[in-house]
């Protein structure tokens, strides 16, 4: 069976225009554990862990945070208690601001119902299984599979209970 070929999308500008460049974005993700879901998600995403110890101790040493209200020790480095990114790897040295990042940071308030939007991890559906296997071994939940002439995937949780796509 031959898969349909469809036409690939096309982009426009929107009516009332935008800034004078595009502005990049950060995604935040509000979490319990922001160090374990950075972890999990940098392995999930092929992303590396930000380490922030020589900017942690800077800050220490300036008298602008307490090591015991404010610091972590993780894997043997200083971190800020209530937060962490990851960023893709070929964004390291990429400037401050211009850097495919997701940030974890540890909210008191979460709000314990589905989701208003998810990340979806687009590896084709050849690859589904093996991924849906691989994400389970770092300590995602798969929950349903979809494959239905509107689309397939995998709807998973990450180890917190958020909801994301395999597709």
């Amino acid at each position: 069976m031959t898969e349909q070929q469809w036409p690939a999308a096309t982009y426009r500008s929107v009516p009332q225009g935008g800034p004078a460049a595009p502005v990049f974005t950060q995604t935040t993700v509000d979490c319990d554990d922001p160090h374990a879901q950075a972890v999990f998600w940098a392995g999930a995403l092929g992303y590396l862990v930000e380490d922030n110890h020589d900017l942690v101790e800077a800050v220490l040493a300036a008298g602008y945070a307490d090591r015991d209200r404010d610091v972590v020790e993780v894997d043997g480095r200083l971190s800020f208690r209530t937060g962490t990114g990851i960023v893709h790897p070929d964004d390291v040295d990429a400037p401050r601001g211009r850097k495919r990042r997701l940030l974890f940071q540890r909210v008191d308030d979460r709000v314990a119902q589905k989701n208003t939007w998810h990340l979806d991890l687009n590896v084709g559906r050849e690859a589904i299984d093996a991924e849906v296997a691989r994400l389970t071994a770092l300590g995602a939940t798969e929950r349903y599979k979809v494959d239905e002439p509107s689309g397939f995937h995998t709807t998973m949780a990450d180890p917190e209970g958020n909801l994301f796509c395999v597709q």
